[in-house]
């Protein structure tokens, strides 16, 4: 990585997630609380019997939703302070600018991500295996969020616009998606559905990986190669299909 190319990256960081955690340090509490909010209500519900998926559950969210919310965070930058003209006008390229704010939404998503690795370690006590692949299933869905929200942010021409997508797309990912409970507590007639969100092949491979839903070594696979695909499409559509210099 060249030294030009780092420095984009650490202002983007700066611009993006120091700059609100140092300023408006209540905008975390809104990071922490959002994916532990529906860990606690499963939890009750469920009277502790799906702690271990809520937890799986919660990590998928929060990362997914830091992907979706990049959308917000670039629109307001482009739209407000018109500073996607500035980059697109420097020699800055458009993958140095996006992966320098993908990174800061993973800063800015370190207080809940601590706070449910935490829980993580002390309730499931996942081996070396487990954890790598639950890394590797909240990277996939990390990366697949982050492309989306930035074609979606090329495409809004208003913050409050973005703001209505990423709740509604976070809503339809994370919150009615099978995500915080096995996809076996929906009925038959309506499983097919949440088969059309790429979160659920994530739940269930974590799922799996833990032991707290049984499915075949052919059905995992078939999961991750779902998950590869989509991520490479969300990848192709950013690249070919986001407006870039159309603003």
């Amino acid at each position: 990585m060249s030294e030009r190319v780092a420095r984009q990256i650490l202002a983007s960081v700066l611009v993006n997630s120091i700059y609100a955690m140092k300023n408006y340090p209540v905008v975390l509490i809104n990071t922490v609380l959002s994916p532990l909010a529906f860990l606690i209500i499963v939890n009750f519900v469920s009277k502790g019997g799906l702690l271990t998926q809520a937890i799986e559950g919660a990590f998928i969210m929060s990362m997914f939703s830091s992907g979706v919310g990049l959308q917000s965070d670039l629109s307001h930058l482009k739209n407000d302070f018109k500073l996607q003209d500035m980059v697109v006008s420097s020699p800055a390229s458009p993958a140095a600018y996006v992966f320098g704010m993908a990174v800061s939404e993973i800063v800015y998503s370190i207080p809940a991500l601590v706070t449910v690795t935490i829980l993580l370690e002390v309730f499931v006590h996942p081996s070396a295996v487990q954890a790598a692949t639950l890394f590797a299933v909240i990277l996939m869905m990390f990366t697949t969020s982050v492309t989306l929200g930035f074609t979606l942010s090329t495409f809004t021409s208003d913050v409050v616009q973005s703001y209505a997508f990423s709740g509604l797309v976070s809503a339809l990912f994370t919150t009615l998606s099978p995500v915080y409970y096995p996809i076996t507590y929906i009925p038959l007639p309506y499983r097919d559905l949440a088969y059309l969100s790429p979160t659920t092949y994530a739940a269930e491979i974590a799922q799996s990986s833990i032991g707290t839903l049984k499915l075949s070594s052919g059905s995992v696979d078939i999961a991750w190669a779902v998950l590869a695909a989509v991520t490479i499409v969300f990848a192709f559509i950013a690249v070919t299909k986001a407006r870039w210099r159309e603003v």
